[in-house]
């Protein structure tokens, strides 16, 4: 697979961009995201890309980062959702406002989507959200602010419970944000599992 491609822009506009590879000028399908991000034209950029390669068709897409071909990788796995659907809802919202109404389950921020009705949108929330909460997309950045490790003590106790690794840290870094990450391993079990 080609992984990324690096070269001066020729050509861009909202849907696709030209990028010259000394004069091989290869056309990427973009989102408005990336567009949005790319440097002026003549200035060298570099795209992560997919190529979708079907019988009688070669499409190559190109995304500003990891994140979002991520979340175009996870929307083609959908039955119904092809790659150029999976550029048309990555091109209606950034990929952490998509990440956040999928976990939220908020259908209606997806119907605003041309091409996305009520059904698709629900398949989208049901098969996506799960993945979600598990990648715990803010890592684990609470665990470099506690020194004795009283968090990874009580996360690693939260998850033995059958709570999954991405709700835990959620109710953990909800309680370092408001200042609760505080007192003995069971205090600290006991206010998360308010916020699960």
């Amino acid at each position: 697979m080609i992984d990324s491609i690096k070269g001066p822009i020729f050509y861009k506009d909202p849907a696709s961009v030209v990028l010259d590879m000394h004069g091989l000028r290869l056309k990427l399908s973009i989102t408005v995201s990336t567009y949005n991000s790319l440097p002026d034209k003549g200035v060298e950029t570099e795209l992560f890309t997919y190529l979708n390669v079907r019988e009688d068709l070669l499409e190559l897409y190109g995304f500003a980062n990891h994140e979002e071909r991520n979340m175009f990788f996870m929307l083609n796995t959908i039955t119904g959702i092809g790659p150029r659907s999976g550029m048309n809802i990555l091109s209606g919202l950034n990929p952490v406002e998509f990440k956040k109404n999928i976990i939220a389950g908020d259908v209606k921020s997806l119907t605003v989507i041309p091409g996305i009705g009520a059904k698709t949108a629900k398949r989208i929330i049901v098969e996506l959200k799960e993945k979600f909460v598990d990648q715990d997309d803010d890592n684990m950045d609470f665990m470099s602010s506690v020194d004795d490790g009283k968090a990874g003590d009580a996360v690693i106790a939260l998850m033995s419970l059958g709570y999954r690794r991405g709700q835990v840290n959620h109710a953990i870094r909800k309680l370092e944000s408001a200042g609760e990450l505080n007192g003995t391993i069971e205090d600290i079990i006991k206010k998360a599992l308010k916020k699960l």
